[in-house]
């Protein structure tokens, strides 16, 4: 692991691993858990600063003198909060959350989606100022370009690469990391950036996916859809009993626009779509269904509850390909514990099979 990354945050384990921000998934209970068990976990910003607030000041109730790390003395040195917060910048209002981040001085600001990329240099440049430059800040890219474009325009502490496996919202044109990472760390090299730190997310759901990741050259790992399937996640039981019985994610997950246009969300930028499961709602689009009657039909089914999910289903269930590596909704800990530990394992016998080799 980076050593810039222990110094950013000094609690982390090795491996490193990052809890996605995802909008009404990724309660404060959730970050805080996996930043407690070494990682980093991080909330969704949204739009509303009095929600952001609020989300804030509940993760400050959670026991962090629990920590490996002396939390209590850290927080009590630096003001800063051991979790991250993740904004989708189209639809952000800098100047209305700014205050809410220089109050609480998250460890991390993830930034995602601008209209514009210049937006990035903004966002960045008062996000320090805000919080004295406690809070690190990384930017989500999905492309060798992006990546490029991100850190001219930019200081940033960390890059996340997202893979085209990703669930939920990414780049319409994307490669895995499986080319995307060593690329991009290729290029790094060449211009001067090797020191920044990369993180790989997308399609990561267990030890063997990280494992994979690091001998990429990623410095760490981003999960989503495996924290979806946590018992700390805000979203309903039904989307956690779909993604524990959906399996080949390859085939059963999707990318499309028809996610947004079902929620009526049109203001998305025209590069990015979003990866959920096939469901009843794609079917009926590709024989032929307009919006209008496949809307109807949405919000018909929202109103019956857990019974609307699944494969016979219409809701959004936002998921990535590595969906049928999950096959139980677990606490935090044990997933973080489990990951951590298998993922070492299995980083040290490919080092002692390679040694012996030798």
């Amino acid at each position: 692991m980076s050593k810039t990354l222990q110094s950013f945050f000094p609690w982390i384990k090795t491996p490193f691993i990052i809890s996605a921000p995802m909008l009404g998934a990724s309660t404060s209970r959730l970050a805080v858990n996996v930043s407690r068990a070494g990682g980093l976990g991080f909330v969704a910003g949204g739009t509303d600063p009095a929600s952001l607030n609020k989300m804030l000041n509940e993760s400050k109730q959670h026991p962090f003198e629990m920590f490996d790390y002396p939390y209590t003395n850290l927080l009590q040195r630096r003001g800063a909060l051991p979790i991250g917060v993740g904004f989708q910048l189209f639809n952000s209002n800098l100047e209305l959350l700014a205050p809410i981040i220089a109050s609480h001085k998250p460890a991390a600001v993830w930034l995602f989606a601008p209209k514009v990329e210049e937006d990035l240099r903004s966002w960045a440049t008062q996000i320090r100022e805000a919080t004295d430059g406690l809070t690190r800040i990384c930017v989500q890219v999905g492309s060798v370009a992006e990546a490029e474009r991100s850190l001219a325009l930019a200081e940033l502490d960390f890059l996340v690469l997202q893979g085209s496996d990703a669930g939920g919202h990414g780049r319409r044109q994307s490669a895995s990391i499986i080319s995307l990472v060593p690329e991009v760390k290729d290029r790094l090299a060449v211009t001067q950036k090797a020191g920044v730190p990369v993180l790989a997310a997308g399609g990561i759901a267990d030890a063997r996916g990280v494992a994979a990741a690091l001998a990429l050259g990623a410095d760490g790992v981003v999960m989503g859809t495996r924290f979806l399937a946590s018992e700390e996640a805000g979203i309903p039981e039904g989307w956690k009993r779909q993604l524990v019985n959906t399996g080949d994610g390859g085939v059963t997950t999707r990318r499309s626009t028809l996610c947004d246009r079902l929620k009526e969300n049109h203001d998305w930028p025209a590069w990015y779509n979003g990866r959920t499961i096939r469901n009843k709602g794609h079917d009926d689009e590709e024989g032929g269904m307009g919006d209008e009657e496949n809307v109807r039909l949405y919000k018909e089914e929202s109103k019956r509850g857990d019974s609307a999910w699944g494969a016979h289903g219409r809701m959004v269930t936002y998921s990535g390909t590595g969906v049928g590596l999950l096959h139980s909704v677990e606490p935090v800990e044990s997933i973080m514990e489990k990951t951590i530990r298998e993922s070492r394992h299995m980083l040290e016998m490919s080092y002692r099979q390679a040694i012996a080799r030798l």
